[in-house]
């Protein structure tokens, strides 16, 4: 089971470049420093990811991610602290082309992630993330679950135990701000009429 130096081994990793499989709060992932490139390109062919799909950025503390992006507007900042940390992923815009490494093919677009209760909440680096499997295969629950070639390669591999096993909800909130739109994209680990609690309570 994961433990707090776990967290202070995972930063290292991150720090040097390096590839982990880690327990988010809904499934196993892969994370690595959303700045490097070739951390970046290591961790997509440990998946076999179309280097041109984009990833979402993780922060495993709410308010250290809402400091990362004073660009936000209030509306959206207001809901985010609602949605923040639990099993979400936010797709937000992008006007300053934050972590491009993250957004590739969608400059405009960030993804964002903030889990609830991992038992990684102390790591202050953000890390660019993806879930543990190979692209296209079923998510991992147990690290077991996740292919043994990636866990043989990964520079750091962090044992949490049976995690839920439902991946998280993607909910589109580019038009937000100017438009109070918002779009549940993937059905997951938050129910659609949590996030529109949250919104009405946003509002």
């Amino acid at each position: 089971m994961a433990t707090p130096p776990d967290a202070e081994v995972f930063s290292r990793c991150m720090a040097v470049g390096g590839v982990a499989v880690f327990p988010a709060d809904t499934v196993y992932g892969l994370a690595c420093d959303p700045c490097s490139r070739e951390a970046v390109a290591r961790m997509y062919a440990l998946k076999g990811r179309p280097p041109r799909k984009p990833s979402a950025v993780m922060f495993f503390d709410a308010g250290l991610a809402l400091e990362s992006l004073p660009e936000l507007g209030a509306r959206t900042r207001a809901l985010l602290e609602r949605l923040l940390p639990g099993g979400v992923t936010l797709l937000l815009p992008n006007p300053r082309g934050r972590f491009p490494l993250a957004c590739a093919g969608d400059p405009g677009t960030l993804g964002l992630r903030v889990p609830a209760g991992t038992p990684l909440a102390g790591v202050t680096w953000p890390v660019l993330q993806s879930s543990a499997n190979l692209a296209g295969g079923p998510d991992a629950r147990r690290l077991a679950d996740v292919p043994e070639p990636i866990r043989a390669a990964a520079d750091l591999v962090v044992d949490a135990g049976e995690l839920p096993g439902t991946p998280s909800t993607i909910v589109d909130l580019r038009r937000f701000e100017r438009t109070a739109e918002w779009e549940v994209v993937r059905p997951g680990a938050i129910a659609s009429e949590a996030v529109a609690l949250a919104v009405s309570e946003a509002l």
